[in-house]
């Protein structure tokens, strides 16, 4: 019998796997495919985790900007993830089992774990780390976007090592992602924020391909989609244990999630690790009291509030809007992209957008101060 069972082989399950391997408990992970490459590409705030090993980072670009009307220099460093060297990393100390999971059976004493060849797993505690379905009824933010060689990519940017954030200029209802890879290679998408549904993938490659045309290039590369569900709510306590996307711990804004999912990981591990000696269901509350302290309730709330009032937005307003996002100072950009529970400068940085605003911004920011004044 294990004593924990995670579902969900990528960047979460393992970090999740590998914390609580660390912490002595006897961990199963489940994957569909074991050896399957990780195609996503994975970008991250470098001040949202500890020191990564070098061989986790494939760049470290030299220069960010954003783009709303005009250009911004971003006063964060950007990392971009070598997914083998993450993966290496993330593995170690726990076991891995080819399979899907079918259902799960929870009992007083521990959970069986069915998986769709007939198999099933006695565990203690079961994790589902699997993703979050794409639902029609759900805000989503997608993308498409296509590697290119370095010096196509200098016709969109005016170096080879500098990454672009975002750059709503020349768009219709998203924006333009352009990040070097470190290996000679570019990955430029087109990307939408978010949208309910989330835009079509086909709409947003014709759109990409007509940029590139206007740059006199083609999208001869390897291709990229994206499709992320962004405003989940925090799931309801029970005892599976979700983590990583399943767990809501996407950003309702802007769509990020791994570097949070993998910083999770060691406080989720220690809760339960620590409540383990009195039963399953403990550890389970556990778990997910780690994941969910009411001040990440609260900044949850505020964000998935962001995310309505910028959806609410007409296009042409929001360039405008990210404008000031982007004068605001470092400590505020990062309240709100990064600081999970960090209520008071989450709200502050919120507040500052709401006073910086012109009339027309304000009228769909007008939510805002009135959730800062409830606080």
């Amino acid at each position: 019998m294990a004593d924990v069972v995670i579902a969900g082989g990528g960047p979460a399950g393992r970090a999740l796997a590998r914390a609580c391997a660390r912490r002595g408990l006897a961990t199963v992970l489940i994957d569909p495919a074991p050896g399957r490459r990780w195609r996503a590409t994975y970008g991250l705030w470098a001040d949202e985790l500890p020191a990564l090993p070098e061989s986790a980072v494939a760049c470290a670009p030299s220069t960010t900007l954003a783009f709303g009307t005009g250009p911004h220099v971003l006063d964060r460093q950007y990392l971009v993830m070598d997914n083998a060297g993450l993966r290496e990393w993330l593995d170690g100390g726990y076991d891995v089992v080819a399979g899907t999971v079918s259902g799960v059976d929870h009992g007083r004493r521990g959970s069986s774990v069915r998986l769709e060849d007939g198999r099933v797993l006695a565990t203690g505690l079961y994790v589902d780390a699997t993703g979050a379905r794409p639902r029609g009824d759900r805000y989503e933010q997608t993308a498409f976007g296509v590697v290119l060689p370095a010096e196509d990519a200098l016709r969109l940017v005016d170096s080879p090592d500098t990454a672009v954030f975002m750059d709503w200029r020349k768009t219709e209802s998203g924006f333009l992602y352009v990040l070097p890879l470190g290996d000679g290679t570019v990955l430029v998408e087109e990307t939408s924020l978010a949208r309910k549904p989330g835009l079509p993938l086909d709409v947003l490659a014709a759109r990409l391909r007509a940029r590139l045309r206007a740059a006199g290039l083609t999208s001869h590369g390897p291709e990229e989609r994206v499709r992320i569900v962004l405003d989940l709510p925090v799931p309801r306590r029970g005892r599976t244990v979700p983590f990583g996307a399943a767990a809501a711990l996407v950003h309702p804004a802007t769509g990020y999630s791994v570097a949070t999912s993998v910083r999770l990981a060691e406080p989720v591990a220690d809760a339960v690790a620590q409540a383990w000696d009195r039963g399953p269901a403990a550890a389970s509350s556990a778990a997910q009291g780690a994941l969910w302290p009411s001040s990440a309730r609260t900044v949850h709330a505020l964000r998935r509030h962001g995310l309505r009032a910028l959806c609410g937005m007409p296009p042409e307003l929001v360039p405008v809007f990210f404008d000031l996002f982007f004068t605001l100072p470092t400590r505020l950009q990062r309240a709100f992209t990064s600081g999970r529970e960090d209520v008071p400068e989450t709200a502050e940085a919120m507040s500052a957008l709401f006073r910086m605003s012109p009339r027309q911004v304000r009228k769909h920011l007008i939510g805002w101060r009135a959730l800062r004044r409830s606080r």
